[in-house]
Order: C-alpha cells, then structure tokens, then sequence
C-alpha cells in the first residue's frame, strides 16, 4: 500500500521545473520562429534589395555561423554567470539583433544584424536545456525533453505559414517584429520566475585556445556543409577547404582537451561512455531525418504540385501534429524504460511515413499524403524525445552544461547536412532536364526521399547500442 502512494509522487513532473519551462519556452519560440520565418521572406528582401540570391543567402548562412560561434561559449558562460543571467542576456542580444534588423537599410546592415541575432540564439538553445536538466534534478527526464521540444515543433509547424501571411500583407520587416513582443514578454518572465543561479564555479577561467579552436571548427563545418548544394557536392574547394580546416581543428581541439588540465569548453571525455556517444551519433541522424525531409516536403508540394508557398506550409500541418500527438507517450514510456525500444519504433514510423513520398508523382492523393506526414510526425516527434533523454542519462550537474553544448553541435551539424545532401541529390536528379518536366521534377524528389529513408534505416545500427531497459531511468533518477 505504501508503494502505490510514493509511486505517483516520484512521477509527478516538478511545479518548479514545470514553471521555468514554460518560461524558457517562451523565450526560445523567438529564434525558433524567426529562422523558419526569414527563408519564407528571402525572396522578397532580394528583391526589394535588388541583391542577388547567392549574397542574400547570407542573411542565413551569417546566421548560423554567428550560432555556431557563440554554443561552445555557453558551457563556460553558464559555469561563470549562471544559467538565469546568460540566458536572460542572450534574450537581450537576440532582441537587439531583431531590432536592428528590422531597421535595416541595406543587405549589408541586415547580414551584420543577423549574426548578432545568431549569437543570441547560439547562446540561448544550450542554456535553455541545461538549467531545464538541472532544475528538474535529472529526474523525469523524458518528460523534460518532451516540453523542450515543444519549440521545434511549433517553428516548423507555424512559422513557414505565419511567414507567408506576414510577407504577403505586412513586408519582410514584419518578420523580425514578431520577435519583439516574444523577447519582452520572455524577459521579465524570466526575472521572476527562474530560480536564483547556484553557481558551479564562480570563477570558471575561460579555455580561450579551447574556445579559439572549438568555436570555429563549428563554424566552418557548417558553412562547408551548408555550401555542398550550392556546388553540387564535396568536390568542389568552396565545399571541402572549409571541411577539412573545419575537422582539422576539431581534431586539434580534441588533443587540447585531452591534455589540458583545466576546465575546458566541451568535455570530450564524456564520449568514454558508449550511450552518450551513440545519442549524439543518433542526434546527427535525426537531424539529417528531420531537416533533410523538411528542406524537401515543402518544395515537391511547390514544384511538383504547383501550391504556393502558404499552401505548401499548410500541408505540412499534419506533420507537426503527429510529432505533437507522440510526445507525451514517448516521454513517458522512455522514463519508464528507457530509450532504446523508443528510438527503435520512431524509426521505423518514420520510415513507414516516408515511403508514400518516395513513390509520389503529379498527381498523388492529397489525402494520402497527409495521412503519411501525420504518420512520419509521429515518428519524429517520439524519436528526438528519447535520443535527448537518453544523452543526459547519468550525468552530475558538472556535466550537463558539456552535454548540451555537445548535443546541440551534433544536432547542428545532422540538421545541415541534411539539407544539403538531399538538395544536391535532388538538382543532380534534375540536372540537364527540363525545369516544365513534371514527372522528372517528381521523380528526382522520390530518389531525395529514398535517401532520407535510406539514413532511417542506418540510424537502426546505432540504436542497437544504446542502454536498454530500465537501467536509464534508474540511473537519471540517481541524479
């Protein structure tokens, strides 16, 4: 009888953790919002520039280089300031950069404020998921990552269409406008509601050769990445230059971090534990599942079915609504025994989900279709849940700043990679044929999609090693 009274009590999800989520969730819609946002506006802001589309690319690219400079700093910052002051900072930082933005004059003026946006939210997604894991104590850790991911559902989701309505009545300026009202109202919330930082180390000395060697290895692996469909692929300079200058000093920082004693930006040697090196192996995976398809879904609608850029976010919904119909079965049955089952199921959701679009052509049923992005959002949404819970499983509170930092790079670098290598499959599909053939556009897509299917279906191989059964919850409860 006891037992059936504590059992409720160790499941019930924190107040206080429940509180500083919704909060940090609303800070986090702005840069969530915004990058799905602006590449509906492109177009526009080309033209109303009168900028060519390879320098107006920029406005993204500048972006997420500036993010990826400013994560591995997050780790340092968080140990050094504390998670509440970093993350209300970076909130400040991207609402100046959102700002400036919207008063830009120029094409040069918005890429400079855009890399300020970009470093606010670089700063902003690790933090948000650190004082998130430590604030709930590593328990329910399924459930915590469930709530983080309730952003990144709704950006995809919403922010293509909202996009599309804000542009067509309103102009490009109004896109950035949007994350004025977010970044006020987050602010004060984030005052009052986040609890008072307990500093790990009040005086953390930054790793600056750490820092020099991380940041930019970052960096210039996703521009070389996001460079791959611009030129076709990995052959050309513009693509592997940055690739190897990227690994390069990533591999220099590994022997840096290694051999120094300090307190360095990313611990590697978190990577000794097999379960924290395939959910970052896993996270790649997912990211290039994800982002790949989403590069890609909305364009077939476009390209091949002649929907306008709003029609084609609108179909997309069901998607996002799978992901959020999941989520809350996936948290709750990975706290309950583990990742590995979950992970193993999403997977094979997601292919089932995928399949219809790899044999769609010009005149596939809508509804058909619909009814397999709802089946492949599904997926999605049990899939991230379990990998991220499964990367914190059995960290000290030390750890969770490098675990996020490494979370979020992996992910990163999944996510462009994605993009990238299903876009070049599709123009290499295309290449030589005319841009009125339909049934080639169609079928160059369909080879993009079996590719996307073809890395769900590897992801399988890394699962099988993640830790099985209740053994991760026992452990994250631990903590």
């Amino acid at each position: 009888m006891s037992t059936k009274k504590v059992r409720p009590v160790k499941e019930r999800l924190d107040p206080v953790a429940l509180r500083v989520a919704i909060i940090l969730i609303v800070g986090a819609l702005a840069p969530l919002f915004d990058s799905t946002m602006v590449n509906v506006a492109l177009h526009t802001i080309a033209a109303e520039m009168k900028a060519t589309i390879s320098v107006v690319q920029w406005v993204t690219t500048g972006y997420v280089l500036a993010m990826g400079l400013a994560v591995p700093v997050s780790g340092w910052a968080t140990r050094r300031f504390g998670c509440k002051r970093l993350y209300i900072f970076s909130l400040v930082i991207f609402l100046i950069g959102s700002i400036c933005t919207m008063l830009s004059w120029s094409i040069e003026s918005m890429i400079a404020f855009r890399v300020i946006q970009g470093v606010g939210a670089g700063l902003l997604m690790p933090t948000l998921q650190t004082e998130l894991v430590q604030v709930s104590g590593g328990r329910n850790l399924g459930r915590i990552m469930a709530i983080i991911s309730i952003p990144s559902l709704l950006g995809p989701i919403l922010g293509p269409v909202l996009g599309g309505i804000i542009v067509n009545n309103l102009g490009w300026h109004a896109i950035f406008w949007v994350n004025i009202p977010i970044c006020i109202v987050a602010i004060p919330l984030s005052v009052w509601g986040i609890p008072k930082d307990n500093l790990l180390d009040q005086k953390a000395s930054i790793d600056l050769l750490g820092m020099l060697l991380l940041s930019p290895a970052f960096a210039i692996l996703i521009y070389g990445i996001v460079q791959i469909s611009t030129h076709g692929g990995v052959a050309d300079s513009a693509v592997y230059i940055p690739l190897l200058i990227g690994l390069v000093l990533m591999v220099l920082y590994v022997v840096h971090a290694l051999q120094t004693k300090r307190e360095t930006a990313l611990n590697v040697r978190l990577f000794k534990s097999l379960n924290f090196s395939v959910s970052n192996i896993l996270l790649i995976f997912s990211g290039i599942i994800t982002n790949g398809a989403m590069l890609m879904l909305p364009l077939y609608y476009q390209e091949v079915r002649g929907a306008s850029a709003l029609a084609a976010g609108l179909w997309m919904i069901p998607q996002g609504v799978g992901m959020l119909l999941t989520r809350s079965w996936a948290a709750k049955a990975a706290d309950r025994g583990g990742s590995r089952n979950i992970v193993l199921f999403s997977l094979a959701t997601v292919t089932i989900g995928t399949l219809p679009f790899a044999f769609a052509g010009t005149e596939s049923n809508y509804i058909l279709l619909s009814l397999a992005l709802l089946i492949r959002g599904a997926g999605l949404g049990g899939l991230f849940i379990a990998i991220m819970m499964s990367a914190y499983v059995g960290l000290s509170k030390e750890q969770i700043p490098h675990a996020s930092i490494a979370t979020r790079i992996f992910q990163t670098i999944g996510g462009a990679f994605g993009s990238a290598i299903l876009a070049t499959v599709a123009q290499g599909q295309m290449a030589g044929r005319a841009d009125s053939d339909l049934h080639a556009a169609a079928r160059a897509f369909n080879v993009s999609f079996w590719w996307s299917i073809g890395f769900t279906v590897v992801a399988v191989i890394p699962t099988l090693f993640l830790a099985k059964g209740k053994k991760s919850g026992s452990e994250a409860a631990q903590h």
